[in-house]
């Protein structure tokens, strides 16, 4: 298993429609979220919340990846937000402390959710790659929180929407893991031994719903980890849904990639998702919004 480390975009980003506020401060600066808010006079409030996390390999990346989701479920009703983390190339951080920051982000969140006119027991994590990682970290991992929080606010969302995530870190029985260079290397990465990480071995029965989407032709986070984890939910009792994209690569997801084919098709399963949750009112779903059901969705059973 590798890591890819995305092209770094101009930094900070800034966008459109969006209003910018710190939601924690560390050694190493201060970590901004982006947030964009519905039409208050179409969405009452309290509204359900969701926040995101940029992949990058927990070593670069920008919030600006999930700007269109932001968008688009803002469109929805949401109080949607992408948010930045420490990374290596900016902060010289290792993993355990992108965890922390995520776990920050939920919990301000509900912290601040009469301000921001949220429901803070409708709030989702979601991310890609690493960014999926962090988020799926956010409802199954014990630990790594910020020491100066108000702990007694969770930080556990209550439902994950996860992309092509990296959620085993860690040797699973009957599955090819990495060669022991490529272990020493995630080690160093994770600034923790990596099972401490690995979303996989902290599934427990309570995890929040969750949707995940994956390329089965990724061979930077093999679609079989998700199968896994996907297994080790709804062992557990959660409910979980994998998605598997035939022939579709890392990144597969992301907004102007694929003539947006594989874009429109996730955020449509997103917003079903979200209807099942009665996060989105239950309305017939138009015709540009069927939710995909091709040969390239596979569903785990809930």
């Amino acid at each position: 298993m590798v890591f890819a480390v995305s092209a770094a975009p101009t930094y900070p980003p800034k966008m459109k429609g969006a209003t910018v506020e710190t939601y924690k401060k560390t050694p190493q600066g201060e970590l901004k979220v982006w947030i964009f808010q519905p039409d208050k006079t179409i969405h009452k409030g309290p509204r359900p919340a969701v926040v995101f996390f940029f992949g990058g390999g927990w070593r670069s990346g920008s919030p600006m990846q999930f700007q269109q989701h932001c968008k688009h479920l803002a469109e929805r009703g949401f109080v949607a937000m992408t948010a930045d983390y420490r990374v290596f190339s900016r902060h010289k951080t290792t993993a355990d402390a992108c965890v922390e920051d995520a776990k920050s982000a939920v919990r301000w969140i509900r912290e601040h959710a009469k301000r921001l006119e949220v429901d803070p027991k409708r709030v989702a994590a979601g991310g890609g790659s690493a960014g999926g990682h962090l988020a799926a970290c956010t409802g199954t991992v014990k630990g790594f929180e910020g020491k100066k929080e108000k702990h007694d606010i969770s930080s556990v969302p209550n439902a994950m929407v996860l992309f092509n995530p990296a959620c085993v870190l860690a040797p699973v029985e009957g599955m090819p893991f990495l060669d022991e260079k490529k272990m020493g290397d995630l080690k160093k990465q994770m600034g923790v031994d990596p099972i401490g990480l690995s979303p996989f071995h902290h599934v427990t029965k309570g995890a929040p719903p969750t949707l995940i989407f994956h390329g089965r032709a990724d061979v930077t986070v093999p679609y079989m980890t998700s199968e896994k984890f996907a297994e080790a939910m709804t062992v557990a009792g959660n409910d979980c849904r994998l998605i598997g994209f035939d022939d579709m690569p890392h990144g597969f997801f992301n907004h102007g990639r694929y003539e947006n084919r594989p874009y429109l098709k996730t955020i449509m399963e997103m917003d079903a998702f979200f209807r099942e949750l009665s996060w989105i009112e239950k309305k017939a779903v138009a015709k540009d919004e069927k939710p995909a059901q091709d040969k390239v969705v596979e569903k785990v059973p809930m």
